[in-house]
């Protein structure tokens, strides 16, 4: 079911860079999400949502897996004897068997590798940008909330306005390796 203005019911109203990705993010090749469950299970027991978050913490905000990728994975792990689940009140807690203390054990370089080709696929600019992006949502998410009709339609024309210099940036840009010839003057934004 769709929200307000098109966008997903509860998505964010300000892109939803979380839920499609923003720019190119990190380069996550198939069985890195197993790698790092193991890798985690391998410093204590953790659950389905904790697994997710410190992936999150360790890539520094980089890489952030779903749910459906998580979950598929740990039911993969589980699988092939690995890990154990043990329910704990409402949550399933995953742990490392026997067989999976080894196998991290056995891999513990290839595993900790999986943090480093994540975190140097993606570009530190990208990484700055999308931090800016998420506190600019919080700005304006306050200002939904706190703000009366002149605040709103201060913000409005705000964002407007940046979104068409973000353009404006696209559209002057020169195509990579010409020079403005000496003297030119460089495009006000």
């Amino acid at each position: 079911m769709r929200g307000g203005r098109g966008r997903p019911e509860g998505g964010s109203p300000f892109g939803g860079f979380r839920e499609r990705g923003f720019g190119h993010g990190p380069h996550v090749g198939r069985g890195d999400v197993r790698s790092a469950a193991l890798a985690l299970l391998a410093d204590g027991p953790r659950h389905g949502y904790q697994i997710i978050q410190e992936i999150g913490e360790r890539s520094g905000g980089v890489w952030r897996p779903s749910p459906g990728s998580v979950y598929p994975a740990l039911q993969l792990l589980e699988d092939e004897g690995l890990i154990r689940a043990e329910q704990v009140e409402t949550r399933r807690v995953f742990h490392l068997t026997e067989a999976g203390r080894t196998y991290v054990a056995e891999r513990r370089e290839e595993l900790a590798a999986v943090w480093n080709a994540v975190t140097e696929s993606v570009d530190d600019a990208m990484v700055e940008l999308r931090d800016l992006f998420e506190q600019v949502g919080a700005a304006v998410r306050h200002v939904v909330r706190a703000g009366g009709k002149a605040e709103l339609a201060e913000a409005r024309q705000l964002l407007v306005n940046t979104r068409r210099q973000l353009y404006r940036i696209l559209a002057d840009a020169e195509p990579v390796g010409s020079e403005r010839p000496s003297g030119a003057a460089t495009p006000v934004r």
